[in-house]
Parts: structure tokens; C-alpha cells; sequence
């Protein structure tokens, strides 16, 4: 399957923390790495990380930086190139103004979730939907306690919820980005 139409984004705001409230969560070392790597792995065309807050964005940038242009792009090549992906910016809408600029066409919003949602799609369904337009397909993945309810709403639609075979559903965020990209991409 192609991917050259999928994008991806790493929600930091607006995401819910513990007490149910719409909060901004800081962005992870690991996950910049992990997630980046994944994609890239997979064919995504841009990994964005978004957070309103102008420090977190300059965290993002001296990583980006550090491996890209300093010590770390001789270092290790490879993880130059899967940085090469990933870009930053202030509020999903951005994204999505980006992405439909780039395209020049229409952008289907697919929101993740650990908890189950009635009109959920399977992940068969969603890569087929992804093989078979050429519309680009932006996969939102929430920070905190997930993606703020307004923002699923807006979506075009949603996956299903990664299950293990336990009913302990607790993945981390890079986790979660592997494995749906894994049951997303495969051929």
C-alpha cells in the first residue's frame, strides 16, 4: 500500500489531563524519537507535533536540530532522515491548512482513541479508505488522557482502539502510533 498520503499528528493541546480537563501536556524526548522513527519506517509523509507553547516548540527544534544539523547527523544518519519528517506547529487547524496546501486537496481528519467510540472504524476499513483515494488522511494521536472531545467530533471519523489480549488498555502514545501505523500500512 502507498502511503505517500498519510500524515500523522501528535496532539499536545487541547488533550484532557487525570481530572477530565482540557489541558496542554509537555512534549517527550521519546516520543519525538519513537514516533518519528515509525513513521518514517511506514511511508508517512509528515509527522507534526503540536503545542501552542513557544518553549515546548524550541524543545522540539533543538532536538530536531541536534540530529539534523549537529553531532547527532554523523552520528547516526538514519535518525537524520526520519527527523526530516517531523515539523511543528501551533493548533491542529494549522495542520490541517498545511497538509491541504500541500495536497492541494482535501484532508480526512481520523481520530484515535483508547476508549471505544459507536462509529468507530475498523483499521481494515481506514486503510482501505487510505488505499484507495487520493485525498491526503491526517491521524490525529492524543498526549495526556486523550484527545479533547470537540476535536473527535470534528473528525471525519475514528479508528478503533487498539486491544490486546488482556484487559489492560494502557499504551503509551509512541506504542499506540506503532502498532496503528503497523495495521494501517501493511500490505
Amino acid at each position: 500500500m502507498s502511503t505517500g498520503n498519510l500524515y500523522i499528528a501528535l496532539l499536545h493541546y487541547p488533550v484532557y489531563n487525570k481530572r477530565g480537563e482540557i489541558v496542554t501536556t509537555a512534549v517527550t524526548n521519546m516520543d519525538i524519537h519513537d514516533i518519528s522513527r515509525a513513521a518514517r519506517t511506514y511511508g508517512v509523509k509528515r509527522f507534526y507535533i503540536v503545542t501552542p507553547i513557544e518553549k515546548q516548540k524550541q524543545f522540539v527544534e533543538r532536538i530536531l536540530s541536534h540530529w539534523q544539523k549537529g553531532y547527532g547527523a554523523t552520528y547516526n544518519p538514519s535518525r537524520k532522515e526520519a527527523f526530516g519528517i517531523v515539523r511543528v506547529a501551533d493548533t491542529l487547524d494549522d495542520v490541517i491548512a498545511t497538509v491541504s496546501e500541500e495536497t492541494e486537496g482535501r484532508v480526512h481528519v481520523v481520530a484515535t482513541s483508547a476508549a471505544s467510540r459507536g462509529t468507530s472504524l475498523s483499521c481494515d476499513d481506514v486503510r482501505g479508505k487510505i488505499s484507495q483515494s487520493g485525498d491526503a488522511f491526517l491521524i490525529l494521536f492524543g498526549t495526556g488522557w486523550g484527545i479533547a472531545e470537540d476535536v473527535l467530533e470534528k473528525a471525519d471519523f475514528s479508528v478503533e482502539p487498539i486491544r490486546g489480549n488482556s484487559d489492560y488498555n494502557h499504551l503509551s502514545v509512541r506504542s499506540a502510533a506503532a502498532v496503528l501505523l503497523d495495521r494501517l500500512c501493511r500490505h
